[in-house]
Formats: structure tokens, sequence, C-alpha cells
């Protein structure tokens, strides 16, 4: 399947908060609306029992040679994840996670712009197979500097080191959207989250977007029947650690995907992207978990906010879900 869109929003306005350079989501932006936490280090079992689990990445990257997006096309390989959650209210900022691989970890000062794309979804079908990414609703680049409201920059910040197995660190990235994606609750859509290279001025750079701890659960996620299957355990996996064993794996609706895209910007917000090649992802035995692991579709490492006033109706959702999210998290 291939599709072709050009996408057009105005960015909205909304007065700078002069100086910030905070790494986390603005105040009145900081309503968590969907959490796939990352797999960082994480343990089975009690802290100090049985093995750890890093995760692993899966590369998102399209290189091109014009210092500015809005020259000759970007092309390369993309990740995406589906996501659905309970709010009617606009993504404002997006947190996610991941790495960059390979022997050339850091070159050049690291990743310096986005592609930040928000599409429709295509079911998964007898017919069709697996469900992908649909039509683009949103694209937008993202540039590496200070956050403000409706900035259109990120911020990098390291939160690992390199781990024991593969030896990559994972980064934590932050982003405030030039332009909001306004949703509707209970749908399903796309993140498509692709690093921009010139390998001319950023060197030989290939990054990865880091996969979910699935022993983390997301009680904000949608659920069946709103959306089906929605967010829920899809199977478990031994752990061999006695009161544990075996351990649910949590997951949303389907698959990650990877593909081949090809993009050029015309503004910040508005785009021409091909995508075709739609692959489904699995996790990594040994690096995701125990060696069943890798019989499961996997979810990427990313959050969504939107502003800190939603409908009387979701207050109580917000704050069951932050209390349950703060309670099943392990480091």
């Amino acid at each position: 399947m291939r599709t072709r869109t050009v996408v057009m929003l105005a960015v909205v306005a909304g007065g700078a908060l002069a100086g910030t350079s905070r790494g986390d989501p603005l105040p009145g932006e900081d309503t968590l609306k969907f959490s796939q936490r990352p797999m960082i280090a994480t343990s089975l079992g009690p802290p100090g029992t049985g093995p750890r689990y890093f995760g692993h990445d899966e590369l998102s990257t399209m290189f091109g040679v014009a210092p500015v997006p809005t020259a000759p096309p970007y092309q390369g390989r993309f990740m995406a994840d589906d996501f659905a959650d309970k709010f009617d209210r606009p993504v404002l900022h997006v947190k996610w996670w991941g790495s960059y691989m390979g022997p050339d970890h850091f070159t050049g000062g690291g990743v310096k712009q986005f592609y930040v794309g928000f599409e429709s979804d295509v079911p998964a079908s007898p017919a069709g197979g697996f469900s992908h990414p649909g039509t683009p609703l949103l694209q937008q680049y993202v540039t590496r500097g200070p956050l403000a409201p409706a900035s259109g920059t990120f911020t990098e910040t390291l939160v690992r080191g390199p781990d024991p197995i593969i030896g990559e660190s994972v980064y934590q990235y932050n982003a405030e959207l030039a332009c909001p994606f306004f949703e509707k609750r209970d749908t399903v859509y796309w993140l498509k989250i692709v690093a921009m290279v010139n390998q001319a001025q950023d060197g030989p750079i290939q990054w990865g977007w880091h996969n979910r701890d699935w022993t983390v659960p997301d009680p904000l996620a949608s659920t069946a029947p709103a959306v089906s299957p929605g967010e829920g355990i899809v199977g478990s996996v031994p752990t061999g650690i006695p009161g544990v064993d075996p351990a649910p794996v949590w997951h949303f609706q389907d698959d990650a995907v990877q593909g081949t895209i090809i993009s050029q910007f015309i503004a910040q917000c508005q785009a021409n992207t091909d995508q075709s090649a739609f692959e489904p992802t699995h996790y990594v035995p040994l690096l995701d978990g125990p060696d069943p692991i890798g019989q499961f579709s996997k979810d990427l490492a990313f959050e969504l906010y939107t502003n800190n006033v939603p409908e009387p109706a979701t207050m109580g959702a917000i704050a069951l879900g932050m209390m349950t999210l703060n309670l099943r998290r392990r480091r």
C-alpha cells in the first residue's frame, strides 16, 4: 500500500514562556493521556532477583542532503505504533525514548530534527493482514531547542548509559508540537517518529525508537468494547521466579509497524509523504524478556500529553490512571 498526501494546519497561537528550558511537559500542558513506558532495566521479580531486561531499538531514521527539512526529500525507514485514549482533547506534547544504534552511537551532536506524524488506522483483516498506518492526518518536524508552547522544538536527555548487552544508551525526548493533533476519544490512530539526518552535517547517525516495558499497563489507553481489543493482557511468559511465574504481557491493540518513508516538507506542518513496505515487529528474546517473549507483537515507548483542564467526566479516570501507573512502574 502507498499513500500520498499534503496536509496543512495552522500553527496555534500561544504565549511563549521566555527563557524556559524544561525537558518535561510545560505547565498547562502536562496532563498525561496515553503512556507506554520504556524498558530501561526491567526485572520480572523483586529487586535483585533474576535477570534484568534493557529493551532494544528499531531503526527509525531517514536521510537527506539539505541542512533544513524544507528541501529535497528525506527517505529511509520508519517505525510507527498505534494508540487510542479516553479523552477528547488535543495532543500538545509528545514524549518518547530512543537510542543511537551501531558503532557510531552519537556523532555530530546527535539528531537535530525529527518527523512527527499522526495517521489514521487501517485495521487488521483476513484479507489485509496486520493493521498499519493509513492516511497522514498531521505531519510536522520538530527541531532541537528550548521548549515553549507551540514552539515545534524538542529536547534530548540521557536517561541510561550503555546497557551491558549491546552497549546502547537510552535518551528521553520531549517535543512541543507546532501544530496540535486534534483526536477523538476511543479512536485508533498511529504515531510515527523518525529522525531526520543530514549525514554530511550530522555524521553517520542511525537512530532507533525504544520499545515499551510490557510489564507496565497503561490505564489511560482505550479498552474493549470501545476499542477492541484495546489495552489488555495478551499472554504471559515464564520467569522462573517463585511467586511471579508467569508474568503477564500487556499490549495495546496491534503490533508496532516498520516501513519505508519518503517525505518532503513544504512548511513545518505541511508535507508530501509516501510510505510503503509495511512489516509488523516483535519483541526480541533475551533483550526484551525471557525467550518466549519473541512470539508477542511489540509496542513502542511514548507518552502523549494535553492541557490540564480535562472534561469533568474524565477527571476521575485520569487520577485513577496516574495512581495505577505509578504503582506499577518498575525501575
